[in-house]
């Protein structure tokens, strides 16, 4: 197995996802080198000119643009910008997401189009393989001019300052950054002109947490479906509405996807091949294709849209060697992600919707099931009060899909005036991938319990094999017990699968 990945031109979620789980390291290539120091050349040329005026690069930043500052005060002004600019607050940022911010930041860079030197874009590298993780926080970032407070955080310890997290037996643990020179033999990086601008303009706090969560969300969205075949065999539901020639004629991607998904789930089971009383079976049973189906296509959307942002350059302005340019734009600006991170969450919470649907149908005491899937209900409590929670959980995420995108509020007296709130779409975003992947363990939980009672009729293999996969975390319940630990264990089994 190759445990190197070499940083060059495109960078896939496939490519993320394979660089996280097998936790390769990055390289840059001959040619992103190669890009990265023409670049920087050809800006030191420019910077040669005494009447050259670039913003950013000899100007002030935002409101102050038209400020000019002479060339012997660019250094300092690299370092002034990443401090006066680290103005994050709240809680700190998942190590995992970091860990995206350093590789998305990393590919930004590479492409030369930013002016940064070699050598920065080398210590991002070196981060990122020894696990030198930033201290990030989630709050202050307006999604444009790119996410420039968890961006100055990210970036401090590049010059000995901030603080980051060190990796230990006992989990990690925050270090200040001035000890990278006596730890890792790092000293801190003499910072060249408008390398402060490029390190702190570009939207890869977002970027991350939207990376993150569409990799989560492929996930469940699979895992969904399980679930819901195991669901609704527990609920002796029909496979009619899942027929081949029904989803033919609306024929949406994500809902032929998923009705063939159930089909092939449940093939050869005992349960759903045998004749029913009812007619018709509740929406969260007869409308699941259309329903995580319209959740797929979804994350089929949200997943292009990322990929274009991830082998993206955002930060500003941009450097074009070859045609002799240095150009400033708005290419900081979150728009993109805050739309879609907004639309994922949407669609994560219609998933974890119609699964608590189904959790409450599974406890209804219907269908011959008993009442909580208790095996003495009365005496016993059983499946009640896990339903009451995938209801507040449900709740809880239908408050955060309220669109964080829609918002704007005016900053840096007025030259700022348009702002996406990207960085907010993404932290919620991020939970309500969390209350989804729960209310899915809670269906799980209820689905495998009620699974029991239709014995000794099985399933299909796949079912089978499953639940009984989930038996080996979760046995059978029953007499009441504490459901949290159970609960806990269940999120941990979708973890790992």
């Amino acid at each position: 197995m190759n445990h190197l990945f070499e940083i060059n031109s495109t960078l896939t979620l496939k490519d993320i996802a394979s660089i996280i789980q097998e936790q390769k390291q990055l390289v840059l290539s001959s040619d992103a080198k190669q890009r990265i120091v023409s670049c920087r050349e050809y800006l030191n040329k420019k910077m040669q000119d005494p009447n050259a005026v670039f913003y950013g690069i000899n100007t002030g930043f935002g409101s102050l643009c038209n400020t000019q500052i002479s060339n012997d005060e660019l250094e300092q002004l690299q370092y002034n910008l990443l401090r006066s600019h680290a103005c994050g607050f709240g809680d700190t940022v998942p190590q995992e997401i970091v860990k995206l911010m350093l590789l998305l930041k990393i590919q930004s860079l590479s492409y030369g189009h930013s002016g940064v030197q070699v050598e920065t874009v080398e210590r991002l590298v070196y981060f990122f393989n020894h696990n030198i993780l930033p201290v990030v926080y989630e709050q202050g970032s307006l999604g444009a001019s790119g996410d420039l407070a968890p961006l100055a955080h990210l970036c401090l310890p590049l010059f000995g300052e901030g603080l980051f997290w060190m990796h230990t037996p006992n989990g990690y643990q925050q270090h200040e950054a001035k000890v990278l020179q006596a730890e890792y033999n790092l000293p801190p990086i003499a910072l060249q002109s408008k390398e402060g601008l490029a390190l702190i303009n570009g939207t890869q706090f977002m970027l991350a947490y939207a990376v993150h969560c569409i990799l989560t969300s492929q996930r469940l969205s699979k895992q969904a479906d399980h679930i819901a075949a195991l669901s609704i065999d527990a609920f002796d539901a029909k496979l009619e509405p899942f027929t081949k020639q029904l989803h033919a004629v609306r024929a949406h991607k994500g809902q032929v996807e998923t009705a063939a998904t159930i089909r092939q789930l449940l093939e050869g089971s005992a349960i759903a091949n045998r004749a029913k009383e009812q007619v018709q079976d509740p929406y969260a049973f007869r409308c699941i294709p259309q329903v995580h189906g319209a959740s797929k296509d979804t994350f089929a959307y949200v997943a292009s849209v990322i990929e274009t942002e991830i082998n993206s350059v955002t930060d500003n302005p941009n450097v074009f060697v070859e045609d002799d340019l240095i150009v400033s734009g708005g290419n900081f600006h979150g728009q993109p992600l805050a739309l879609v991170l907004d639309f994922l969450a949407i669609a994560l919470a219609e998933l974890g919707s119609i699964s608590e649907r189904r959790t409450y149908q599974l406890i209804s005491g219907q269908r011959g099931l008993p009442p909580f899937l208790a095996t003495n209900p009365g005496l016993h409590s059983g499946m009640m009060i896990p339903q009451y929670t995938a209801a507040s959980i449900v709740s809880q995420s239908k408050q955060l899909c309220t669109p964080a995108s829609v918002d704007s509020i005016v900053s840096s007296n007025g030259q700022e005036d348009h702002v996406s709130m990207g960085a907010n779409a993404a932290t919620k975003c991020l939970r309500v991938v969390n209350n989804t992947e729960r209310v899915l363990a809670i269906e799980l939980l209820n689905a495998a319990q009620a699974l029991e009672y239709r014995r000794p009729l099985k399933s299909s293999i796949s079912v089978e094999q499953f639940a009984g996969e989930f038996r080996k975390q979760v046995p059978f319940m029953d007499a009441d017990r504490i459901i949290h630990v159970d609960m806990e264990k269940a999120v941990a089994f979708l973890k790992g699968l």
